[in-house]
């Protein structure tokens, strides 16, 4: 049974499904209409924006989202902003990421149970071994770590410049953590020999070069775009491998008719929504932390201001450096 919804939230909302209805079945807006007009009225009286991860579904992505894109798009929006209250829809390393960037303003994540298996992979002390092991060796952090982590590094980067960082530093040998794929696929690239760490993505990790080479068998000239969190192997066998960003700006550009991206399954949704004509073929792998964001509980944060991310202030100025310096290359 659909619940009940006043016909002034419905004509308030209808623009808003116009936007996705080639993802959302008629059906099921009712469930995210109150939502979503509640979201958008309390924003207005927080002064608040909501920044949200290409892996959010597209009722948030669509629908209340301020400012989208990959994180370092997140990261270099998050500084222009004049709101007071910044809502972070995506994982706990961004909000963190964002609060490190913009201090003076209040930074919310709706669920503080929206973790990462990568920036779970490794701590600050793993990072100090890890220099002691190998002094002088530069550290490059993806962002997909926590504050604690990226205040024991030299600089930070993305999965979409994570080639121009190592590149930048100039180094012949550079410690990139914790994701042990992307250091690979980075190696591979730049011919610097990297020193990985051993964390995975927990999306990412379960694609196989197996499962690439079947989808291009059931689907004829399917065009298969990966994330270079997979391992080489799957990387090998695609077309193309590039962020979230990247591989949007690939679809965009090049408007293959048929698609996959391999990466968590709503970014799909996300991209099919700008490009209805292009098949998508959705191997779905879900991020049990993103999904744990919703337009409930981003209700709510706005609704209690909860749960408000704070840092500890003796790690905030060297983690912020190292962001800084990312976005400064």
């Amino acid at each position: 049974m659909q619940p009940a919804i006043s016909p002034a939230v419905l004509a308030r909302t209808a623009p808003l499904y116009e936007r996705v209805k080639s993802v959302i079945p008629p059906i099921e807006w009712p469930v995210f209409a109150d939502d979503i007009d509640a979201i958008l009225a309390l924003k207005r009286q927080r002064n608040a924006v909501i920044l949200a991860h290409n892996y959010q579904t597209p009722e948030i992505f669509h629908c209340v989202a301020d400012i989208v894109g990959d994180s370092l798009v997140l990261a270099r929006q998050a500084m222009a902003t004049e709101a007071d209250v910044i809502v972070l829809a995506g994982v706990h390393f961004m909000a963190e990421t964002a609060k490190l960037l913009n201090p003076g303003k209040t930074v919310l994540i709706p669920d503080r149970a929206a973790g990462c298996s990568l920036a779970a992979s490794i701590t600050a002390a793993d990072v100090r071994l890890l220099r002691q092991r190998y002094p002088g060796v530069p550290v490059v952090s993806y962002v997909n770590t926590s504050a604690a982590v990226k205040a024991e590094s030299d600089i930070c980067c993305t999965s979409g410049n994570a080639r121009k960082i190592v590149e930048w530093l100039g180094a012949p040998r550079v410690i990139m953590l914790p994701d042990e794929y992307l250091a690979q696929n980075v190696a591979a690239e730049t011919g610097v020999e990297i020193i990985a760490w051993a964390g995975h993505c927990e999306v990412h990790e379960r694609f196989t070069a197996a499962e690439i080479r079947g989808l291009r068998e059931q689907h004829p000239g399917l065009v298969v775009l990966a994330h270079p969190e997979c391992s080489p192997e799957v990387v090998a066998e695609a077309d193309f491998a590039g962020s979230t960003a990247a591989m949007a700006d690939y679809v965009g550009a090049r408007r293959p008719p048929r698609v996959v991206l391999v990466t968590e399954c709503s970014m799909s949704d996300n991209v099919a929504v700008q490009y209805p004509e292009i098949d998508f073929v959705r191997p779905c792998n879900l991020c049990p932390h993103m999904k744990r964001i919703t337009l409930g509980n981003i209700r709510r944060a706005l609704e209690t201001m909860s749960h408000e991310v704070t840092i500890d202030p003796a790690i905030v100025v060297h983690a912020r450096s190292a962001v800084e310096r990312m976005l400064a290359v």
